[in-house]
């Protein structure tokens, strides 16, 4: 496969590639060559600009749900630490120390299958909140949720809703069994149907091909999923998979690679498990957005660390 003339076709033709293409280049190309040209449509589309986000935990621990790879979820012994929905204020305050460090979108995350109606009342008015008095972009992660609750949090503000798809549909029953695939891709098309914009990604190293990560970046692209994670699986003691082996970096540069590939136009947001590789060479090979700041996922990544480092690659700050 010839790379610069695949990235020139789909630069300048609009050319996106589907399932019926074959595919199996990405497994033996160069990843020189594959994130060179990756890179090529970074700047393409996004033009060398890269958005940092920050995300903060709502409700943490107790999750209903049986994720393999979740240190949150209840089946699991994994000492992780619960805690109930934050009050409203101490959200804002959160908010505006990040819009402060000039970063424009802000997330609540929480765990478990959905939203309670006392969370979801703390959760709008914190949105509400984090809107007027910074006007960021807000985003909410919070399971499975109804058209309703889905109507109201557009009426606080929110304009993007995150729902991890994590995996290939072959591979989805592997990572959990308490909820589906479908009910995952469902979720998302909900939310693209009332008007929201979506981030959903998935997490690479829980033991999945490279066939599973291409059908994964192949799903979200029928989705037109806007912003992609990628998750790198840090194995959690305590967890079944606290023993999967820790994939190379060149396995998560490539995965990188062919998501954009695969999706030109959405941003590719690295995410957890950031300290297996050097974000440099990511963000080298088409990754066009992060995660930033003191998150769980993402400690020793701070705000400054990461425009200090977006100013030696020359990346403007989005």
């Amino acid at each position: 496969m010839n790379l610069i003339k695949l990235a020139d076709k789909i630069i300048n033709e609009n050319y996106r590639l589907s399932q019926k293409d074959d595919l199996t280049f990405f497994e033996t190309e160069s990843l020189e060559i594959l994130a060179r040209n990756a890179d090529r449509l970074q700047n393409a589309y996004k033009k060398n600009s890269v958005e940092l986000c920050c995300i903060t935990s709502g409700r943490n621990g107790r999750c209903s749900e049986n994720c393999k790879f979740c240190a949150q979820s209840g089946w699991y012994n994994t000492g992780c630490a619960s805690k109930d929905f934050p009050e409203p204020e101490e959200l804002l305050k959160q908010a505006e120390k990040c819009a402060g460090q000039g970063i424009k979108r802000f997330s609540i995350v929480s765990s478990g299958r959905g939203l309670s109606e006392f969370d979801e009342q703390k959760a709008c008015l914190a949105f509400s909140k984090i809107r007027e008095r910074t006007g960021m972009s807000v985003c909410a992660s919070f399971g499975f949720l109804t058209e309703n609750q889905l109507a109201k949090l557009k009426d606080s503000g929110v304009t993007r809703i995150h729902c991890n798809i994590e995996t290939s549909e072959n591979f989805f029953p592997s990572i959990c069994t308490t909820h589906t695939y479908k009910m995952k891709v469902e979720m998302v098309r909900l939310a693209k149907s009332m008007g929201f914009s979506v981030c959903s990604g998935g997490i690479i190293g829980m033991g999945e091909s490279l066939v599973d990560r291409i059908q994964l970046a192949l799903q979200l692209a029928a989705l037109k999923v806007e912003s992609i994670p990628v998750n790198v699986l840090t194995p959690i003691p305590g967890t079944p998979f606290e023993n999967r082996p820790i994939l190379t970096e060149d396995e998560i540069l490539r995965t990188i690679a062919i998501f954009r590939f695969i999706n030109p136009e959405a941003d590719i947001r690295l995410a957890g498990g950031r300290k297996l590789y050097s974000s440099s060479r990511a963000l080298k090979s088409g990754a066009s957005a992060s995660i930033t700041g003191d998150y769980l996922t993402t400690y020793g990544y701070t705000i400054d660390s990461d425009k200090q480092l977006l100013s030696s690659l020359s990346r403007n700050l989005r």
